[in-house]
C-alpha cells in the first residue's frame, strides 16, 4: 500500500500522480549538465591525440609555441583552438605592459596580472594534456580570435 509523500493520501496501484493533491510521484530526473566553455566534443579523438603536443606547446612556450603550432599543425582544429586561447593570454600579457605607465598602482597591478595569467596558462596546459578543449578562465570570453 503506497501513500502520497505530499499529502498522505492512499494511492491506487501504478499511479503517476496523486489523485488528491496532484503531486507527481515519478522520481525526479537530474538535468543534463552542460558546460558551454567545454569544446572537447567538437574535436575528433584522433585529432586530439595526434596534435596534443603542439597544443600544449602553445601554452608552454608562449608566442614561440604558437608559431611552432601554426607551422606544424595548421590543419588541426584542436591545435588551432589552443593557439587562439594562447594568443588571447599573450595579448592580455602585452596589455599589462601598458599598466606599467601608471606609477605605483600600475607597478602593482601588472605583476599581479602576469601571475594570474601564468596560472591560467598552467591550468590550460594541464587540461590540454588530458585532451580537453576548454575556454581559458578569465580571458576565454574575450571576443576576438573566435
Amino acid at each position: 500500500m503506497a501513500f502520497c509523500p505530499n499529502c498522505g493520501f492512499q494511492l491506487p496501484e501504478g499511479a503517476e500522480t496523486c489523485p488528491n493533491c496532484g503531486a507527481s510521484l515519478l522520481p525526479l530526473q537530474q538535468p543534463y549538465a552542460y558546460d558551454p566553455s567545454d569544446h572537447t566534443a567538437d574535436f575528433e579523438t584522433q585529432d586530439i591525440q595526434n596534435n596534443k603536443l603542439y597544443a600544449m606547446g602553445s601554452y608552454l612556450l608562449g608566442l614561440v609555441g604558437v608559431v611552432i603550432s601554426l607551422l606544424a599543425a595548421k590543419e588541426s582544429p584542436f591545435a588551432m583552438f589552443h593557439v587562439r586561447q594562447s594568443l588571447k593570454i599573450s595579448m592580455c600579457e602585452m596589455l599589462l605592459l601598458l599598466c606599467l605607465i601608471v606609477p605605483i598602482l600600475g607597478w602593482i597591478a601588472a605583476p599581479v596580472g602576469w601571475i594570474i595569467l601564468f596560472v591560467v596558462r598552467l591550468i590550460l596546459f594541464f587540461q590540454t594534456a588530458k585532451g580537453q578543449a576548454k575556454d581559458a578562465p578569465i580571458v576565454g570570453n574575450i571576443g576576438f580570435l573566435k
